[in-house]
């Protein structure tokens, strides 16, 4: 019996080592790690977010290396909302502005049921700075208007000059539809792709 009780005590003191005394130092050392753990996340998500702050393109960073002058909105800067819509004026001959557009991409209807694109770069002659500052708060009306006419037409209402003439005159009518009592001058299409 005296062996019996001096096995029990090592089998005691194990117990009481793991969940005794012993077992408390276990037990903040885990808390102590997953403290350290918690902090280190922040770290990195708020270092990560501020990545995103700090790394953030300019708006006016495509516009700033050519020559176009631009003239500065009234109401302070806008959202990216409108740097979408927003054109780029460049000065021409004889006092005229030119305003290049956004690229305007529509899926245009076709007899077989294919998808087919056109994507249409358009720069329009304007006569002076009004014609501008009239023009620009109505781009939303403009694109939702290209829209509409674009997908109504097929590849074949484009094809060669009298196509491109005809395109010309239907999105100068309408723009000067949009912007009355101010008129634009020309349209020049820059780029027209169908795919």
């Amino acid at each position: 019996m005296a062996e019996d009780k001096v096995q029990e005590a090592p089998e005691e003191e194990a117990a009481e080592g793991e969940g005794g005394e012993g077992g408390k130092p276990k037990k903040k050392l885990s808390m102590k790690v997953m403290l350290m753990a918690g902090a280190g996340a922040l770290v990195v998500l708020g270092g990560g977010g501020a990545a995103f702050i700090f790394l953030k393109p300019k708006p006016d960073a495509a516009h700033s290396g050519k020559a176009a002058k631009k003239p500065a909105k009234k109401g302070g800067e806008k959202g990216k909302k409108d740097d979408r819509v927003a054109g780029q004026v460049t000065e021409g001959p004889d006092g005229v502005l030119f305003y290049t557009m956004p690229d305007v991409v529509v899926n245009m209807q076709t007899a077989d049921g294919r998808p087919t694109f056109l994507k249409l770069k358009l720069t329009l002659e304007l006569p002076d700075q009004s014609t501008v500052d009239a023009l620009e708060p109505n781009m939303p009306r403009l694109q939702d208007m290209f829209q509409a006419f674009l997908r109504e037409l097929r590849p074949e209402d484009l094809s060669g000059s009298q196509g491109s003439f005809q395109l010309r005159m239907e999105i100068l009518r309408r723009v000067n539809l949009v912007i009355a009592p101010s008129r634009a001058n020309a349209v020049l299409i820059e780029e027209m792709l169908i795919n």
